[in-house]
């Protein structure tokens, strides 16, 4: 591997003359290039490092698979990556390029996962990042060697930034929902991190495509990456895996609640006011309902109810704990022969649900059935 990254640091002239060991290279330009290497190399070996304690530890979790898949995917950009971009681009880039540049796919899809344990890949989704990585590969073998190098830079770059800001807006939408302290700044961190790193790298790309930055920038950007990999290692580090890849979709816990020993008994007032608000008001009911409001009604800080929900009635969604209750008041209507013409999606509507396809997913994942099957055996069952 060091073989390899040694090739990225070779600077590529129209006679390809220009050798990383040349003799009459300046000291100060044979430093730059040592310390690029090393970057590089710290930056692939913790990638690589990572990658495998993910695979090793979580195989069977699909956010610590695509994080594998990430990781392995910004190894190919810390061997291949370089601001100084010019029409001659080595065979041997082009491949790496391509899978760097799907690796901003993978991100995408790991941020959705991580923030969505329901998510769950779709076949479209391999031929999103097979497009992205084709044109990528486009890029560097054809386009950029036909005259087009600010052409193909910029189109890349700014597919990168489409992919980066719908990580972040999944990021955006899905953080509130977390109701584990411990792993919710760990969760944003690993994204707006990358996130930076890759929009930055990007813009820069754009501005300069065609034009030669120097060793310099190349070492700074370079050193950029190892510390930004670095930091995002030690932040996995301080977190249980266990809470950052689950290993499967949290069950729905039971609605009735039955208090530890020892429980505060002013949280315990706390739950008992909450659960009033779920039975008596049906608060779940109301329309893009969030935990600030909640929090509101309860006149606590939202950092105390994430907490009793989380620890005092073994959540670790929020969206879930509502979910859990609208279910139950849909199963309660299904079963209900009053009700048998009701259609399923006005009980869903009814029960807070936005849509069916929803509530079609969050009923089976808590009764194993679909609400239609449902129905049909409680009647059967009369």
């Amino acid at each position: 591997m060091t073989a390899v990254v040694r090739m990225v640091l070779e600077k590529i002239s129209p006679t390809d003359d220009v050798r990383l060991a040349h003799t009459d290279r300046p000291q100060h330009l044979m430093t730059s290039a040592a310390l690029e290497l090393a970057f590089r190399s710290a930056a692939v070996a913790l990638l690589l490092v990572l990658a495998a304690a993910l695979l090793s530890d979580f195989r069977n979790v699909l956010a610590a698979r695509l994080g594998a898949a990430f990781a392995l995917g910004s190894t190919a950009h810390a061997v291949s990556y370089s601001l100084d971009v010019t029409s001659r681009i080595p065979l041997w880039h082009a491949p790496l390029i391509a899978l760097s540049t799907g690796s901003m796919v993978v991100f995408w899809l790991f941020t959705r996962s991580l923030f969505d344990d329901e998510f769950h890949l779709r076949w479209w989704h391999g031929s999103v990042w097979a497009l992205v990585a084709a044109f990528s590969f486009a890029g560097c073998v054809w386009i950029a060697p036909s005259g087009h190098v600010r052409f193909s830079v910029t189109v890349v770059n700014l597919i990168v930034l489409g992919f980066i800001a719908l990580a972040i807006g999944q990021t955006i939408a899905s953080w509130p929902a977390d109701l584990v302290e411990r792993r919710r700044s760990v969760r944003v961190f690993i994204v707006c991190a990358t996130a930076l790193y890759g929009g930055l790298n990007a813009v820069l790309q754009i501005a300069v495509a065609g034009h030669h930055v120097g060793d310099v920038a190349e070492t700074i950007n370079s050193g950029v990456l190892a510390c930004t990999v670095a930091a995002i290692v030690y932040a996995m580090m301080r977190v249980d895996g266990a809470d950052l890849f689950p290993a499967a979709a949290e069950p729905a816990p039971p609605i009735v609640f039955s208090q530890p020993a020892g429980e505060d008994i002013a949280d315990q007032k706390l739950i008992d006011a909450l659960m009033r608000l779920m039975a008596d008001e049906r608060i779940y009911r109301q329309e893009n309902i969030t935990i600030g409001v909640l929090a509101g009604r309860l006149k606590i800080p939202e950092y105390r109810l994430r907490r009793l929900i989380n620890q005092g009635l073994g959540y670790r969604n929020f969206n879930v704990f509502l979910n859990n209750h609208r279910i139950e008041e849909a199963k309660a209507a299904l079963a209900d022969p009053a009700q048998a013409e009701v259609p399923v999606i006005t009980i869903a509507m009814d029960a807070g649900f936005q849509s069916l396809g929803p509530f079609n997913r969050a009923f089976k994942a808590v009764t194993g059935v679909t609400p239609t099957e449902y129905r049909r055996l409680k009647v059967s069952a009369v």
